[in-house]
């Protein structure tokens, strides 16, 4: 359904303005109005990533006035592939700045809001309570309520999106929607109301592990663009209510009813969120607690295995892609889902330590649990993984 618009329209446009947007103003939908609107709005995008890259260029582009960026990371080699807002140039430098450089240069009119925090349950409110919508492009459970929790305090729509692999998902929540203009009501809906609960720590991978195609952030970045335009304009009707599901290899867009949670708890306040969603499992932390190695000293113990003084077998517990990229020498691959299975368990020597490596750490303390739990209790994993080999050992090796 049609929402009211979110701003009040700003003072009259300047000449300038009216040349630049003209192609919105002579949409009559949109109007001069309606790009005033536009002016007056104030957005804030959490994350300069994947789909942070198109929303920032295409809201700057499309005039919205304040543009607030979150972002505490820098921009690594890797990010290049999908982060359009960044270039070769800006490698190494804070993500946050490297995106308002790029907005500018898109359109020097913006006034850019710099968040470089990590954003949390003690500054969320104060953060997100500056601004008339909220577009979430974070690739985690944790900042995902987080930033939901936070929207539902203070009465402000957000749109989402999130992409992996080959498909992408976006919608509009909005806990408490005005009446349209016809006086009638949509149902409220927010992010807890489609995934009331986090998935178990380690059962759904990340873009880090598990890829995602570049393009495929300017395909579900610009449907959020279009929201956020709908939103401030109040034109059109948005995705309240309904999930947007884009499956890239098949060229196919579904939607999704997304109804309220009729036993769903009301949101009170904000809470520690890496433990609501549990960055690993108490398994898993309970398992690497005095079986966890440092890659300087798996270097050391697998010179020693080369001298005949030490014998283990090395698992790498990645995937086979990943593997291809970069991988440790003297480890056997064993994907982690043929642990979760069961499947690998007894392929593994009963007369001889494992050690587990995966690429941060987070998949073979997973792995090195199963382990525990089926009798392997001298198994350990090695902290930091493959990433840490290569910054410490091999630093002439890719990473991802």
């Amino acid at each position: 359904m049609s929402l009211p618009p979110l701003v009040e329209p700003a003072e009259a446009l300047t000449v300038d303005e009216v040349r630049r947007f003209s192609r919105h103003i002579i949409i009559p939908d949109v109007g001069m109005v309606g790009q005033r609107r536009l002016k007056n709005a104030r957005v804030l995008v959490v994350g300069a990533g994947g789909l942070g890259s198109p929303a920032l260029l295409y809201l700057a582009a499309a005039g919205v006035g304040t543009l607030g960026i979150v972002d505490f990371d820098v921009v690594d080699e890797s990010n290049l592939q999908r982060q359009v807002i960044h270039g070769q140039s800006d490698v190494g430098r804070p993500k946050a700045q490297s995106a308002r450089d790029s907005v500018l240069e898109v359109n020097p009119g913006v006034q850019v809001r710099l968040h470089e925090q990590r954003l949390d349950s003690s500054n969320a409110l104060e953060v997100l309570g500056g601004y008339d919508l909220v577009l979430d492009g974070t690739d985690n459970f944790a900042t995902r309520y987080l930033v939901n929790d936070a929207c539902v305090l203070l009465g402000i729509p957000y749109v989402w999106g999130s992409i992996y692999r080959f498909e992408g998902q976006v919608s509009v929540f909005w806990a408490d929607p005005p009446a349209g203009p016809d006086g009638t009501t949509a149902e409220g809906v927010h992010y807890r109301d489609l995934y009331p609960e986090p998935p178990p720590p380690g059962m759904v991978p990340s873009c880090a592990e598990g890829g995602v195609l570049g393009v495929l952030c300017a395909s579900i970045g610009s449907v959020m663009v279009n929201e956020a335009v709908k939103l401030l304009t109040g034109i059109g009707d948005t995705l309240l209510g309904r999930l947007l599901v884009f499956d890239a290899l098949e060229m196919s867009w579904r939607e999704v009813r997304v109804r309220k949670d009729p036993h769903g708890a009301p949101v009170t306040g904000l809470v520690d969120y890496d433990a609501f969603c549990g960055v690993v499992s108490e398994d898993a932390s309970d398992a690497v607690r005095g079986s966890t190695i440092s890659v300087l000293e798996l270097r050391d113990r697998l010179e020693a295995r080369e001298r005949g003084e030490d014998d283990f077998l090395l698992v790498d517990v990645r995937e086979p892609d990943e593997a291809d990229i970069v991988s440790i020498p003297g480890a056997v691959l064993v994907p982690k889902g043929e642990f979760l299975s069961g499947a690998a368990l007894e392929r593994l020597p009963a007369d001889r330590p494992v050690v587990l490596h995966c690429k941060a750490g987070t998949r073979s303390a997973e792995v090195l649990a199963v382990l525990k739990g089926a009798g392997f209790s001298d198994a350990v994993h090695v902290g930091g993984g493959v990433l840490a080999w290569v910054d410490q050992v091999e630093p002439h090796k890719a990473t991802y």
